[in-house]
């Protein structure tokens, strides 16, 4: 985490009344350091092998600040769990999700903004967000023979 994000997160605890405490830092440390897309789960796993007194809720909590802060977004990519990916410093992006492995790709391309900025004008529509996230399988599930229908 950079001085900026520390910045926005110190803010925040202030204005809510929260302290700093060594175990928050521990998983904040440990979300940024690991990127992707992360749930409170793989998170915890992560965070106990340094730590093996933090429990899950405080993950939870300490994920819930970050979603509230602006410095993590909480997506559900159809798993049934929430996961998280930091928000602060990173450039739009869009998502291919495996349905049978899981696997998330994260993928940029200029073409598809410029196609959906051009849907949005010719409608009339000022767009303030969105999201992106193509279904399927991923290139290792096909390798192995995976049908569309066991996806």
């Amino acid at each position: 985490m950079n001085q900026d994000m520390d910045e926005v997160l110190q803010r925040y605890m202030a204005q809510h009344g929260l302290k700093s405490t060594r175990q928050r830092s521990l998983i904040i440390d440990t979300f940024f350091s690991v990127g992707g897309h992360l749930s409170v789960e793989e998170l915890w796993n992560r965070v106990r092998q340094q730590d093996t007194r933090v429990s899950v809720a405080t993950v939870y909590r300490t994920m819930k600040l970050l979603n509230e802060c602006g410095l993590a977004h909480a997506r559900n990519f159809g798993d049934g769990q929430t996961r998280y990916e930091a928000a602060a410093g990173r450039h739009h992006h869009d998502h291919l999700i495996c349905t049978h492995c899981g696997t998330i790709v994260e993928f940029e391309d200029d073409r598809i903004e410029h196609m959906q900025e051009a849907v949005a004008r010719k409608h009339g529509f000022t767009v303030t967000s969105h999201k992106m996230e193509l279904y399927g399988l991923c290139r290792n599930c096909q390798r192995q023979g995976v049908a569309k229908s066991e996806a």
